[in-house]
């Protein structure tokens, strides 16, 4: 008995010092912290488990928009966090070469353990990493890649034909998923996933999206990595990412098993500098990969889906972006890259617009000052001098929906883009970052915008489209009533999983007079 109730008596002061030290810590947090006086949701102020609980719920980004209609333009998200809702905020925090990635990028490390250009934190060797990705996805780079994406844009197609011979609805998320899935891995290790004909790789869609939704809410709430904690959250989405990886270690394998000037994909790229800079080694490979799949490939489907989306819905603007198309080429074989398709601005204003509004990566990218900054200089966004340690950041779906930079922010106005003066445009310009800004900013623009490009034009010469009828018409809109921030039907619904979970449209296609019967040929 005395045994028992000497641990009774350790386990009561065990208890007793850890509240007395939360109850400490909560008290500096709300009181006496460099940020205590930045409104923001109290339990923010107290605890990352606030953003980690939204981030679980896949909806952070509507929550820190709220809140930003709430407390104004500077709110506090997190314990050491601010995020701000202004372009000055956007270019002092991601224009500025003093400031690093946040060290919570470092929770998605996962299986490989080492960092890839994404997680890279270090200015040099993400500047050594860029270098080799961006060569990979350069506009020359895409000139040469052109026609194995067409290639497999021209599978896309065969399938909605057959898909409109029997009048069934397409959800084009699936279908954009697969298509730009394949292209990113014939032009990173030149391997045919072939996921638009077979079932063998299609469940790496589920794998990467389970994978980034789980690192999303470590990076909202990095005490989750503490073993106790994290193992069983680890759990619930270790099979599905194990098997991502399985899939992705089959395929580098493969094309390892080739010589590497077998094909000039980015392995090749990748596999030259491992011969010629020690600071490359073959785990770079594997980490590069695990990032390229899902930023190549995700990203862009969620782009065209959304676009898609907005089309369906806005008659005058499909029957605009369909005349240009239409009349720009006089051919099919014509629709490629070059300046007539650059020289289509409606489209181009079309994709923005749809970027602008279901932007891909809709959460809030943080930054801090390095930890060998000297503090020499103040670090100051808009206006705020913001202390060492204190992680900031912009939140793209708020930047984007700020009536500021752009009036009446939930409607799909392509025009927007074209019209106006140009103060206006400029300062739309300045607010719109779907691909990040600065040194930073997403390698693969060029390939974005061609594919999307292609894709978009080559649906527009070859069919005509609608939304699917009834309730099924519906999917991918928010539903009126809503509480969450999904309450506006004609908003492409995007879930912040870091990039975007997405669903829909759901779209009939029926074959433009005799343009379809080209492709039985191809």
């Amino acid at each position: 008995m005395p045994v028992l109730e000497g641990l009774s008596l350790a386990a009561k002061y065990i208890a007793g010092v850890t509240v007395t030290y939360w109850l400490a810590v909560f008290a500096y947090r709300l009181l006496l912290h460099p940020l205590s006086k930045y409104p923001g949701p109290f339990v923010a102020k107290l605890t990352e488990g606030y953003a980690g609980f939204y981030a679980g719920l896949q909806r952070l980004h509507l929550v820190t928009q709220q809140n930003h209609q709430k407390y104004g333009n500077v709110v506090r998200i997190g314990p050491n966090r601010l995020v701000f809702n202004s372009v000055k905020a956007l270019h002092d925090i991601y224009n500025n070469d003093r400031v690093v990635k946040s060290h919570v990028y470092l929770v998605t490390l996962g299986f490989t353990g080492t960092v890839n250009i994404f997680s890279v934190i270090d200015r040099i060797a993400h500047r050594s990493k860029r270098k080799l990705i961006g060569a990979g996805v350069s506009e020359r780079a895409m000139r040469e890649f052109e026609p194995t994406m067409a290639g497999q844009i021209d599978i896309f197609l065969k399938q909605i034909v057959e898909s409109s011979q029997k009048s069934e609805a397409v959800n084009m998320s699936t279908r954009c998923k697969r298509l730009t899935m394949d292209v990113i891995a014939l032009l990173a290790f030149g391997y045919a996933m072939n996921t638009q004909s077979e079932e063998r790789y299609r469940t790496l869609h589920g794998g990467i999206e389970a994978s980034n939704a789980h690192n999303n809410v470590l990076m909202q709430w990095p005490r989750l990595q503490s073993r106790v904690i994290a193992y069983p959250l680890h759990y619930l989405t270790l099979a599905a990412q194990k098997q991502a990886f399985e899939l992705i270690e089959n395929m580098i394998k493969t094309r390892t098993s080739e010589g590497k000037d077998s094909r000039r994909d980015l392995y090749a790229q990748v596999a030259d500098e491992l011969e010629t800079n020690p600071e490359f080694r073959h785990s770079d490979v594997w980490s590069e990969a695990l990032f390229l799949i899902p930023a190549g490939g995700d990203t862009t489907a969620a782009g065209i889906s959304a676009l898609l989306f907005y089309l369906a819905r806005h008659p005058d603007c499909y029957r605009r972006l369909a005349q240009e198309i239409r009349t720009t080429f006089p051919s099919s074989s014509e629709i490629h890259g070059g300046p007539q398709l650059s020289n289509c601005q409606y489209l181009r204003a079309c994709i923005d617009e749809a970027l602008r509004i279901s932007s891909p990566v809709n959460g809030t990218l943080w930054r801090e000052l390095p930890a060998d900054d000297d503090g020499s200089q103040p670090f100051i966004v808009d206006g705020h001098v913001i202390p060492k340690g204190v992680q900031v950041g912009v939140n793209i779906y708020t930047l984007h929906h700020n009536p500021e930079y752009f009036p009446d922010p939930y409607a799909f106005k392509p025009e927007r883009w074209l019209t106006g003066d140009e103060a206006e445009k400029h300062r739309m310009k300045e607010a719109f970052a779907p691909f990040q800004i600065g040194y930073r900013g997403c390698a693969g623009k060029p390939m974005a915008y061609l594919e999307a490009s292609l894709v978009i034009s080559k649906l527009l010469w070859y069919f005509d489209f609608e939304s699917a009828p009834g309730e099924t018409g519906q999917i991918g809109g928010g539903k009126v009533g809503d509480t969450t921030g999904r309450h506006r039907p004609d908003e492409f619904q995007m879930y912040d999983v870091f990039a975007s979970g997405h669903d829909g449209p759901m779209l009939v296609f029926k074959p433009r007079g005799k343009y379809c019967e080209e492709l039985a040929t191809k």
